[in-house]
């Protein structure tokens, strides 16, 4: 217990001190985070709203399909982005391997099925009369899409929030596509996985924290959301 509360103790000095690497590794995870969150947002929530709004033979097995991607384990697509962005691979030529930019693709495809799927259930949970109504109206479809997407814009922003929880927390692609490249690349969690292998807890810890801190903050503003 004391060499707990020593690193406890050595961890909030870290954090009031604002550490480089604390920082460092802080800013990192929140950029790519950011990012890779918009670019997921961008295909996820028009992907979940056609599934929603739309009629086809396939529709039930791609909700399956969406629903099985959501737990696509994060090693999978690094391996998979991996093998795209190497040296050897069709896109290795853009040098992306171990840049913030390649954890940032990897992030977006990791959470792209989760926004789409968390839009899609906001749609399908719509008042079915939303659409028809406008359409009535005189609205066209885009103009009624969007009466509907205003109707449902707690729910996609929900979605939006899940997906950015959901990158943050990820180890397994910001390890294999960023390399973990201290002041470039490494994020918050491959960060405390270098630091507790090194037996430094306390730079670990505070990371730790820090992490718990911005994930405690996305439950918190998605469960207002969901009382909204």
């Amino acid at each position: 217990m004391g060499f707990l509360a020593e690193s406890l103790r050595a961890s909030a000095a870290l954090i009031a001190g604002l550490d480089p690497d604390l920082r460092s590794a802080v800013w990192v995870s929140l950029y790519v985070s950011f990012w890779s969150t918009i670019l997921a947002s961008a295909a996820g929530v028009p992907l979940g709203l056609w599934i929603g709004l739309s009629h086809f033979p396939l529709k039930r097995p791609a909700i399956t399909a969406l629903n099985s991607l959501t737990a696509v384990p994060t090693v999978l697509i690094g391996l998979l982005v991996y093998g795209f962005i190497s040296r050897q691979g069709p896109l290795g030529g853009f040098g992306l391997l171990f840049t913030p930019g390649a954890i940032i693709v990897g992030d977006a495809i990791l959470a792209t099925p989760i926004v789409a799927n968390f839009t899609l259930a906001a749609a399908r949970g719509a008042d079915p009369a939303i659409v028809p109504t406008a359409l009535t109206l005189g609205a066209t479809r885009a103009q009624s899409t969007l009466t509907l997407v205003s109707e449902i814009r707690f729910g996609v922003v929900a979605a939006v929030i899940s997906g950015f929880g959901r990158v943050v927390s990820e180890v397994g692609v910001a390890m294999m596509l960023g390399g973990n490249i201290r002041g470039f690349t490494r994020t918050m969690t491959t960060a405390i996985a270098l630091e507790t292998s090194k037996g430094e807890f306390a730079l670990g810890i505070a990371l730790g924290l820090v992490l718990l801190a911005v994930a405690f903050a996305v439950n918190v503003l998605l469960h207002l959301l969901q009382q909204k």
